[in-house]
């Protein structure tokens, strides 16, 4: 049997993430071998992940960041059986090196950051081989990224809920870019204007109007009106530029924007709460 040190345990640790008691059985198993140990670590990850499969997954990390020059960011989502694994650091260490790896390559979707090389393996095969040191299922489940000429990225204390903000101008007091990517973690608009809601969306809210005036014995001749009705309040509370300012309700996120620059638009957001 090869004679397995200290530091061929850290090395390998290093490479997978697993535990020391792990690495050095692996490495005790592959008589020394690396890619062999690599391989066998690999494999329990597989095993948990087959036995795991029908577990719920709700637990995990939220995470958003920009590029360095600030024209691109992403916000990645990886989940977790427990919280208790949720706070490991080294499970929110994977994840960040997931994130940076989203943000250097810019993956097209979920998929293909998944297919993406890393380390020895994979962003999915890492997410697979540390499900063999942990023992619990584990999912890269949501990817999203914006690009544009400035990116805001905020990440709510506790790694739970994050969200990510293009604008058409750079350069700004960058106190602005926070405050719209913090309203948006806090007010959960559903578009950018009234004209980016979905007609299904629309409709929808329209009919819960039309639903609501004939319960509440309204003529039929007003049902239409008292929808259009709801549907503007719907516009206010629901989409980012009519939302009233969380720092200041006598304006809206629309009237702060030009307050600061009236060529400052926003021109995509991502926002993801893994507690709703």
């Amino acid at each position: 049997m090869a004679n397995i040190s200290s530091a061929d345990v850290a090395r390998l640790r290093r490479m997978t993430l697993a535990g020391m008691m792990d690495c050095k059985k692996a490495l005790e198993e592959s008589n020394g071998d690396f890619e062999k140990a690599v391989e066998i670590i690999r494999k329990k990850g597989q095993a948990v992940a087959s036995k795991r499969a029908d577990r719920d997954a709700t637990e995990g990390v939220v995470l958003a960041k920009a590029s360095a020059d600030s024209t691109m960011g992403a916000l990645i989502v990886l989940n977790s059986e427990t919280d208790f694994v949720a706070k490991n650091e080294d499970f929110i260490a994977l994840a960040s090196k997931i994130l940076d790896l989203a943000i250097a390559k810019k993956p097209a979707d979920l998929e293909a950051l998944k297919a993406l090389p890393l380390e020895n393996s994979t962003a999915g095969g890492k997410v697979t081989e540390y499900m063999g040191i942990i023992g619990e299922k584990l999912e890269l489940a949501f990817y999203e990224k914006v690009e544009a000429a400035y990116v805001q990225a905020y990440i709510h204390p506790g790694n739970k809920l994050a969200s990510l903000a293009g604008f058409t101008k750079a350069g700004l007091d960058a106190q602005v870019y926070k405050d719209v990517v913090m309203q948006i973690a806090a007010m959960n608009p559903v578009a950018i204007d009234k004209d980016d809601v979905p007609a299904k969306v629309i409709e929808q809210e329209l009919e819960i109007g039309r639903e609501q005036a004939k319960r509440e014995g309204k003529p039929e001749e007003m049902h239409d009106r008292i929808a259009q009705g709801k549907l503007a309040k719907f516009y206010k509370e629901n989409t980012l530029l009519n939302q009233e300012y969380i720092k200041d309700n006598k304006m809206s996120i629309r009237q702060y924007l030009e307050s600061v620059d009236k060529q400052l638009k926003v021109t995509a957001f991502k926002r993801y709460n893994l507690n709703q």
